[in-house]
């Protein structure tokens, strides 16, 4: 496995290397970025693996925790301790410990909060177009991170916009993507189902939102205004059908 792994990394440093030294749309945002203010830190792409169970093509965003103090009358005290997940620890987070984590923030016992940094799944890149529109898609992630106040951990309408533009802006829902992917089930209108059926399973697999019913409210609600939005383009940067 070790021998696979560091092939892949090498592949996927790789790919990162071209999206940065001549992918339009990748150069675009990260200037966007960084006229926003939001210089991107060092070592804020990189390559992990995530493991055989998660499928996804790349991350945004590892999770600070701060346990927070309380005397004996349950109150919190201003002294408190801060981890940070990195990129490959949070990949391997089980459903059972982030259920933990979500309960101790709904008690007080710890506040997360959402650190910028990209990564991208290694051993699951099918190739340079699947690993640059990865990387898209999460720089789009990072432009609404840096543009709002966004709570995406919390707030499951603010993950369901986001992951509704990242989706509909990189590319990803394409419509040779999806007939490649074997997903075209219509000719018109499947932009659309994409980009809200990728939204969906994003916005499920956060713990806070892990309920049907709540998931699919968010992202409803979201919908069509967040689908409009192609911030930070003046205009869709991919024809779509």
């Amino acid at each position: 496995r070790e021998a696979d792994q560091a092939k892949y990394k090498a592949t996927c440093n790789e790919y990162i290397r071209t999206g940065l030294g001549r992918n339009p749309t990748i150069q675009f945002l990260l200037k966007r970025l960084h006229e926003h203010g939001c210089d991107p830190p060092k070592g804020f792409i990189s390559c992990v693996d995530c493991g055989d169970d998660i499928q996804a093509g790349g991350g945004f965003g590892v999770l600070e925790e701060t346990t927070i103090s309380k005397n004996t009358n349950n109150t919190a005290q201003n002294n408190s301790t801060t981890t940070t997940k990195n990129a490959i620890e949070q990949c391997m987070t089980s459903a059972k410990e982030a259920e933990a984590r979500r309960k101790r923030e709904t008690e007080g016992d710890v506040k997360l909060r959402l650190l910028p940094e990209i990564f991208l799944c290694q051993q699951h890149l099918r190739d340079e177009t699947h690993a640059h529109l990865s990387l898209t898609h999460e720089l789009i992630h990072a432009i609404d991170l840096c543009r709002t106040k966004m709570d995406p951990v919390n707030n499951c309408v603010h993950q369901a916009c986001t992951e509704i533009r990242a989706s509909n802006l990189s590319g990803e829902c394409d419509w040779f993507e999806e007939f490649n992917a074997g997903r075209v089930g219509q000719y018109l209108g499947h932009g659309k189902a994409c980009v809200k059926r990728r939204a969906l399973l994003s916005v499920k697999a956060n713990p806070n939102c892990k309920d049907g019913c709540t998931a699919e409210e968010a992202v409803q609600a979201a919908f069509e205004r967040c689908y409009k939005d192609t911030f930070p383009f003046d205009r869709h940067p991919n024809l779509k059908f």
